[in-house]
């Protein structure tokens, strides 16, 4: 409804699920939360992993480009 017809379009949300870095630590956590009954002190080891995968997969450290679609957007202009 809102795009014109014939322009480019990417969904962003199916690329989203390619990739999943902190998806093992997660499963990690979880998992030892579920089997101690949610004592945050006895799973404050694997915690500490996914901050640290967390961390190290933030913004701050990756220069932005603009979504897929801006890029996109910007090559149709140019023709």
């Amino acid at each position: 409804m809102g795009r014109k017809a014939g322009g480019l379009f990417i969904n962003s949300k199916r690329l989203g699920k390619l990739q999943k870095p902190c998806m093992k630590e997660m499963t990690m956590f979880l998992s030892c939360m579920a089997t101690n009954q949610s004592d945050a002190q006895a799973c404050a080891q694997q915690k500490e992993i996914l901050n640290a995968c967390i961390e190290s997969q933030s913004k701050k450290n990756r220069k932005s480009m603009g979504s897929i679609n801006y890029q996109l957007q910007r090559l149709n202009r140019g023709r």
